[in-house]
């Protein structure tokens, strides 16, 4: 099964701090090599903004490239907008991006690999699959 490599991922996998967890870093690294990650526009958005320089920006651009990201189109924000509505009616709150993940993780059937807690909650109410690192 592909996986759509959350911003969480990319970020703790990217970062060379004492607090990344390496298992995160390796169980990417081991779906790179595997050909199964997948990203989105709005993910690489993320990951590239915020960058002071821009050497490192241009650095992580080239190495995001290496991954085309998925089209896009209108259904898909009307399927986040109504994974939103079912979440929030199960008193659980994510972000935009967060149920864009999940509307292509459902249309694409691909499983979501992140470190952010919302997506075991997000699971409750929606059919979506977490990638578990091996």
């Amino acid at each position: 099964m592909k996986v759509l490599v959350d911003t969480s991922v990319w970020s703790a996998a990217l970062r060379r701090s004492k607090g990344a967890d390496p298992t995160v870093a390796a169980e990417l690294r081991n779906l790179i090599l595997e050909h199964r990650v997948e990203i989105i526009g709005p993910i690489r958005q993320e990951l590239l903004s915020g960058l002071r320089e821009k050497a490192q920006f241009e650095k992580l651009e080239k190495h995001l490239a290496a991954f085309p990201d998925i089209a896009l189109g209108t259904e898909d924000y009307v399927t986040a907008a109504k994974l939103f509505n079912l979440c929030r009616a199960g008193g659980i709150q994510g972000s935009n991006t967060d149920f864009l993940i999940c509307a292509i993780a459902v249309r694409k059937r691909l499983a979501i690999y992140t470190t952010d807690r919302d997506f075991a909650l997000f699971s409750r109410h929606l059919p979506i699959v977490l990638h578990q690192a091996r």
